[in-house]
């Protein structure tokens, strides 16, 4: 792999590229197919395709070569294009790839995701989180009989669905009726919780949230949850699209020794596959099976959820988290990550401004204008100057392939960017970025 040189000029880019980028705004709204990889979310100098990724390295179609972070949005936790992955997907491949019946692969991976996830009975696989979260929803209330859904307001998202994106900042088009039955409560704060449940008796069906975000639980609000849930009938719903097999091989559930009656997986599941997973136990999965008496669920059933090559991804990347110290190097990479940054910020004297935040295994960083609070015109000042040092950094979530040179020249882009971030403080934001601010995805409108 060829190393990225620090402060190197890249080529600019092409007129080619941006007329691709302008067609991509012509015939796909907002220019991608996931809002959080859209133009408004990075700087203007920011790369407009990635053509090819490399370990934890991207090249866009100029040429120019980066170390990423966010990895596919989280997804990608080993590395791109990690080799015992692709050779597992490359032996599927010949067979084909969906059939009117079950595949093997099915049973197979099942088993493995349930050697690792073993507070779980059964699972299903699906092709979004978005998906096995509103399954659990509807699961739950197929379970409890009730309507209502309590959610964590402090967490930033659970579905792509009515249900959650009615309680956002961008509900146009849903209902007043469906976003009345989603109701918030606060993290950390488990006698919000409880009011809901005592201003809605009997009426909620599950609690949704993740065990942790940037923001760590204190001790005891997720066993406090879980007995909320009980004492009040409701079942309890760990989001574990992002937490799964980054915080541990098990699950945030296991490193907290809390067990959910459902969760949902996703994200590093299958190394930027797309696959996710509802699983939990049995007396409530089986509600969307063949072995009882009761009304049937319409579960999880999707043409694709059972790809066999999607299938044979997840279960070599689990075999590698399994068999590897991948959590442990995430962990290790990560806080290595998190001491230079915080280092070369202090010694700019921009350490109240940048701010490195969350788990080892999935930092992200927050930024401040003068005024010390959080800034959109910042956020693109610290991107655009990353990038000009060859880093392309929405978050720093590392993956399994992140070196200890990759840190080590992260850093020193940091260390150039924190330059210019203090110079802006003075001089002003504007004198130094390139174009528009980024803007935060759920705002109602442009």
């Amino acid at each position: 792999m060829t190393s990225v040189t620090i402060g190197q000029a890249h080529t600019p880019t092409s007129s080619a590229t941006l007329a691709l980028q302008h067609r991509a705004h012509e015939i796909i709204p907002g220019g991608a197919h996931t809002y959080a990889k859209g133009d408004d979310q990075y700087p203007e100098t920011a790369p407009p395709f990635i053509a090819r990724g490399s370990g934890s390295h991207v090249w866009d179609l100029d040429g120019n070569e980066f170390i990423e972070y966010g990895m596919g949005l989280r997804s990608v936790a080993l590395g791109h294009a990690f080799p015992s992955v692709l050779e597992a997907v490359r032996q599927e491949l010949v067979n084909g790839s969906n059939f009117t019946r079950p595949s093997p692969r099915e049973v197979e991976c099942a088993e493995t995701f349930l050697s690792c996830v073993s507070g779980a009975e059964m699972v299903k696989f699906a092709k979004n989180g978005s998906d096995a979260t509103t399954a659990a929803l509807k699961l739950a209330r197929a379970y409890t009989g009730r309507d209502l859904v309590a959610i964590c307001g402090d967490q930033p998202f659970f579905s792509t669905d009515d249900w959650f994106i009615g309680s956002t900042k961008m509900p146009a088009g849903i209902p007043d009726a469906i976003r009345e039955l989603t109701v918030k409560f606060r993290f950390n704060d488990s006698s919000s919780l409880e009011s809901l449940f005592i201003a809605h008796p009997n009426r909620i069906a599950c609690v949704v949230l993740e065990a942790e975000t940037a923001v760590p639980p204190q001790p005891g609000f997720l066993a406090e949850v879980r007995g909320l849930c009980d004492r009040h009938g409701a079942l309890l719903v760990l989001d574990e699209t992002i937490t799964g097999f980054r915080w541990h091989v098990g699950g945030a559930q296991r490193l907290y020794g809390i067990v959910p009656d459902l969760s949902t997986f996703g994200k590093a599941l299958a190394n930027g596959f797309a696959l996710a997973a509802l699983a939990g136990k049995r007396e409530v999965m089986e509600r969307g099976g063949l072995t009882h008496s009761t009304e049937r669920v319409f579960l999880l059933s999707t043409t694709h959820g059972a790809e066999t090559h999607s299938l044979a991804a997840a279960t070599a990347s689990m075999q590698v988290f399994q068999n590897e110290p991948v959590v442990q190097t995430l962990y290790l990479q990560g806080e290595r990550l998190r001491r230079g940054v915080e280092e070369v910020a202090r010694r700019h004297g921009v350490q109240d401004y940048i701010q490195v935040v969350g788990r080892s295994c999935n930092l992200v960083f927050s930024t401040k204008g003068a005024d010390q609070k959080p800034s959109q015109a910042f956020r693109a000042l610290l991107m655009q100057e990353l990038i000009r040092g060859g880093v392309l950094a929405p978050s720093f979530v590392v993956s399994y392939s992140h070196s200890d040179d990759d840190i080590d020249r992260t850093i020193e882009a940091v260390d150039c960017a924190a330059e210019v971030y203090a110079r802006a403080l003075t001089d002003g934001v504007d004198s130094h970025l390139v174009g528009r601010p980024v803007k935060p995805v759920f705002r109602p409108f442009n």
